[in-house]
């Protein structure tokens, strides 16, 4: 498996994508329909999904996506290599056009994240990771660069950043009273706690990046709302822990709903 090569193709899609998702966000009405678990979906999230999968059916290796995921677990579990992704994750931040959305692409051997490339299209923020390569960010990156040309202005991950206070990120869309709780147990453990509300995979790229200590994510997700995030994590020496197993979160599961979990 050669992972810079498959790094590049999983960002040149990303950004492929990044592109028409923002032609869609910037000049385009778009109409909002309703998934089976009520959660939106807009024609960027389809046109995304159609153009990323362009790419990565390239590679011969199958593809697990929010917009393609009904693939039975009797055919996937054996594999030893698949691509997750998710075309647009936040997309009702998306349509409150907040632009906290990232595309997410990861790239998971045996259970466990190998690669990942996260996008921000209106930030021009792009985050990826690799095995044996490490965790990096990168800013001010187009639709249109070149990916050598960004491999080589990434900076590694976590950054050399100053915080004054122990720092949570949460969601912006999913604040559960768990996740209030428990950040009541980190104020009696390290005194006052800086919570910022983030929307999308950007809350594992902070605490990647070091913007936030922990991201406890005590409500639902799945898998590919978080494998790209979790190789980004992984590769810059943090964690994404499966609260219920206790262990680094495993992908490509028999349930692709996952378990609450903690990133620290």
């Amino acid at each position: 498996m050669n992972l810079k090569a498959q790094l590049h193709i999983a960002i040149t899609a990303a950004l492929k994508a990044g592109e028409r998702i923002l032609d869609i966000y910037h000049n385009e009405d778009f109409d909002v329909d309703f998934k089976s678990d009520d959660s939106p979906l807009t024609k960027a999230d389809t046109a995304s999904h159609h153009i990323i999968m362009s790419y990565l059916e390239e590679t011969g290796i199958p593809v697990l996506s929010e917009e393609g995921k009904g693939i039975a677990y009797e055919t996937r579990k054996d594999w030893e290599y698949l691509w997750i992704v998710d075309p647009i994750d936040g997309t009702k931040e998306f349509i409150k056009k907040n632009g906290e959305f990232t595309v997410n692409i990861a790239l998971i051997e045996n259970g466990v994240p190998i690669l990942g490339v996260i996008y921000v299209p209106v930030l021009q923020e792009l985050f990826y990771a690799a095995k044996d390569l490490g965790s990096f960010k990168a800013v001010d990156v187009a639709v249109t660069a070149a990916v050598d040309a960004i491999l080589n202005t990434g900076k590694q991950l976590p950054l050399a950043l100053q915080k004054e206070q122990y720092t949570a990120v949460a969601s912006k869309s999913h604040l559960s009273p768990e996740t209030v709780e428990y950040i009541k147990t980190l104020e009696a453990e390290h005194g006052e706690v800086a919570t910022i509300s983030k929307g999308s995979s950007l809350k594992l790229c902070m605490v990647a990046e070091g913007q936030a200590d922990c991201y406890p994510r005590f409500a639902p997700t799945m898998e590919w709302d978080t494998a790209a995030g979790s190789a980004i994590c992984k590769y810059a020496g943090k964690t994404v822990l499966d609260w219920e197993t206790k262990e680094e979160m495993r992908y490509n599961r028999e349930q692709l709903l996952n378990n609450w979990f903690l990133v620290k």
